[in-house]
């Protein structure tokens, strides 16, 4: 009587050890694994996700383009694209700025196949251009008569009509930003001087521009009007990081606040 109490003890703590040991599997798998979805219950991680549209940025222009001054070496194009990211776009910037670029020879460049291709694919496309057409490396500043800054006006717009023609005919869809013209000679003997032109200047750009659908004049001169040292980088032309982050601030505004999302 006594073996089979103690046969029975064995076989119902051996059973109990394996109810045991089979609680702890299961609840050792949903640990690792998961839980199984319950019927008509949303299991957490399943709910379908948001897709982002990828936006492709294609930044065509001189030397502000290329981020000359910036310690950073980002200029206005790179920074756009930190802001816009920060703001939950997916992004991708192509940057075929050229230092010292022309209205002249920006319409060269357009013509490359590759340069073409890239535009093509843009949703977005920043410029900036007509800096070194107006101030030529500072040399204007010893000519700065009515005839001089008419006839080299004359020819920048028509070079920029040349230059937004082949964007559109290489892309109908994105939205063209342009940026405006700032005076970093403001704080010499001829500022008054310099910055009429620089208003006139971008004045007749917006007029320009205003003949292209989806393309959106950019204005710069308000930004560095005030304390214009502090936002030029040791050249006293181009802007530093300060003044770059600024014009970036304003483009991003423009995008993602302004309908600017193609």
């Amino acid at each position: 009587m006594h073996s089979l109490k103690v046969r029975f003890i064995a076989v119902f703590a051996a059973v109990a050890c394996l109810l045991w040991l089979l609680g702890l599997g299961w609840a050792v798998k949903d640990y690792l694994i998961g839980a199984d979805s319950v019927p008509g219950l949303p299991v957490a991680g399943d709910e379908p996700q948001p897709v982002l549209k990828a936006y492709k940025i294609v930044a065509l222009g001189d030397s502000l383009t290329r981020g000359t001054g910036d310690s950073e070496g980002k200029g206005y194009a790179g920074y756009v694209g930190d802001l816009l990211k920060q703001d939950g776009m997916d992004v991708s910037l192509v940057n075929l700025g050229i230092k010292g670029l022309t209205s002249a020879q920006m319409t060269e460049q357009l013509k490359q196949k590759e340069v073409h291709r890239q535009i093509g694919q843009a949703d977005i496309v920043l410029m900036t251009i007509g800096g070194n057409d107006l101030f030529d490396g500072g040399q204007t500043l010893s000519n700065l008569t009515p005839e001089n800054l008419a006839s080299l006006g004359d020819g920048f717009l028509a070079n920029l009509k040349s230059v937004l023609t082949a964007v559109r005919a290489a892309n109908g869809r994105a939205v063209v930003y342009v940026l405006g013209l700032y005076d970093p000679f403001r704080d010499l003997e001829s500022g008054d001087r310099t910055s009429s032109a620089v208003r006139s200047w971008n004045y007749k750009m917006t007029e320009v521009l205003s003949g292209y659908s989806n393309t959106v004049f950019v204005p710069t001169y308000d930004l560095f009007q005030q304390n214009t040292a502090d936002y030029l980088f040791t050249d006293h032309f181009h802007p530093n990081e300060k003044g770059y982050r600024l014009m970036a601030g304003r483009l991003a505004a423009l995008i993602t606040g302004g309908g600017g999302r193609p």
